[in-house]
């Protein structure tokens, strides 16, 4: 019995067409998907343009601006993907995604335009009698398959998702030497900004629900929570240890990236609002700095200290898990606000000139002081706005050049000490 082992030049060659092999298996499973879920796709498409758009188009029963709100670009939608679906039968995968993804634009438009058109879609269900009757019957037709509208809108931000799992993996089983290996990868960055976009645009209406609710559930209008580029964090309920010796008090505290709210409870006994807070304390973090007293120890519980311009806060929790999070959480908040360097040191640049230009007005004040001619008059009335130096009594402005600098830079640093908690 005799063994002749493969030359070592055979067994890579062996290993490398197993590898192609299994690429294109791959390959093959993954184009066969993607051409069976086209297809489903762009007939349930077709459901929504044909039973509706259309249908309304030639009824009337909505306006165009309402249908247009509510429909957007899906009829576009569904005309690019049926482009899409005759290269997809024909195993043309690379060239049909080149082709598809410069019309990415009307499924731009739809996503935009997706939580405002949730929302119309509402209000005309609830207004209008015969478009909510005209919605039932075709749902009922059997070809809607008990499907609603409202998950066959919601169709190309889920095909979106698909696209982009699919394609990852068409991509990653093509040869680098495959025309279509490029054309593929390009198909690949065009889905994932758009799935981006998506994500960027759900994280929104979310946040944007999340601060109704928190405003709903404050009493009156005197607290606003609604406000652009304002994100919700989170929210929960902490003890205020006083600086003098008073008891503990617990309130409710909402967490949003520009401010910390503190609210108290209204009485159970309100008939209306015994459910609601009112609000007490908006503390705005762009000058807080927060630090744990004693919720770093393994302790029970904690403490934490909320520095403020004019104002400091002593929180305590019994958990201590949730003091952590709201540790963790106010420091990336305020990361988050923190100014760049840069402009940091624009800023410090721009604080000392005014300081500079004083000392030397001060001292031109001093000097001109001893001329008998009047001078010192003119040049207050140049140097200030009509109604300020001027019109002040002459003993304010005798005495030492150093000592009105003193003054003057403890005048401005009062005012920029002034403290922004508002309260509520």
């Amino acid at each position: 019995m005799s063994f002749s082992p493969c030359p070592p030049d055979a067994l890579t060659g062996n290993s490398i067409q197993h590898q192609r092999d299994r690429w294109e298996r791959k390959r093959k499973v993954v184009g066969r998907e993607l051409v069976l879920t086209e297809q489903h796709y762009c007939q349930q498409l077709e459901l929504v343009t044909t039973y509706f758009v259309e249908i309304l188009k030639a009824k009337g029963t909505l306006r165009q601006d309402i249908r247009e709100s509510i429909f957007s670009s899906i009829k576009a939608i569904h005309s690019v993907n049926q482009s899409l679906l005759v290269h997809l039968e024909n195993g043309d995968f690379g060239r049909g995604f080149d082709q598809f993804c410069p019309q990415l634009h009307h499924y731009n438009v739809f996503v935009d335009n997706f939580y405002d058109a949730r929302k119309v879609l509402v209000i005309q269900l609830k207004k209008n009698k015969a478009f909510r009757r005209f919605k039932k019957l075709q749902e009922a037709r059997p070809e809607f398959n008990s499907q609603k509208l409202e998950d066959l809108l919601h169709l190309p931000i889920e095909r979106i998702e698909q696209y982009k799992r699919l394609l990852q993996v068409m991509a990653a089983n093509t040869s680098p030497d495959d025309p279509e290996f490029q054309q593929l990868s390009r198909a690949v960055t065009a889905v994932e900004l758009l799935h981006q976009r998506i994500q960027k645009n759900t994280r929104r209406h979310e946040n944007h629900l999340q601060l109704c609710r928190v405003q709903k559930l404050l009493k009156g209008r005197k607290t606003k929570v609604l406000a652009a580029e304002r994100w919700y964090i989170r929210e929960g309920w902490l003890k205020v240890v006083p600086s003098k010796g008073s008891d503990v008090k617990s309130k409710m505290f909402f967490l949003f990236s520009d401010m910390l709210l503190q609210a108290k409870r209204c009485s159970s006994l309100h008939p209306t609002s015994s459910d609601k807070f009112i609000g007490q304390q908006a503390y705005p973090l762009h000058q807080c700095a927060v630090e744990k007293v004693f919720g770093h120890t393994k302790s029970k519980g904690g403490l934490l200290s909320l520095t403020f311009p004019r104002a400091k806060l002593l929180l305590m929790s019994s958990n201590q898990e949730d003091l952590n999070d709201w540790y963790q959480r106010l420091c990336s908040a305020l990361r988050k606000l923190e100014p760049k360097p840069a402009f940091a040191h624009q800023r410090g640049e721009s604080i000392q000139e005014p300081f500079s230009s004083a000392a030397e007005n001060l001292n031109s004040l001093s000097n001109s002081s001893r001329n008998p001619n009047g001078k010192r008059n003119m040049y207050m009335q140049a140097s200030t706005g009509p109604g300020e130096l001027a019109e002040r009594p002459a003993a304010e402005w005798e005495g030492s050049a150093p000592k009105r600098m003193k003054q003057a830079v403890s005048e401005q640093s009062t005012e920029s000490s002034s403290s922004n908690c508002v309260i509520l």
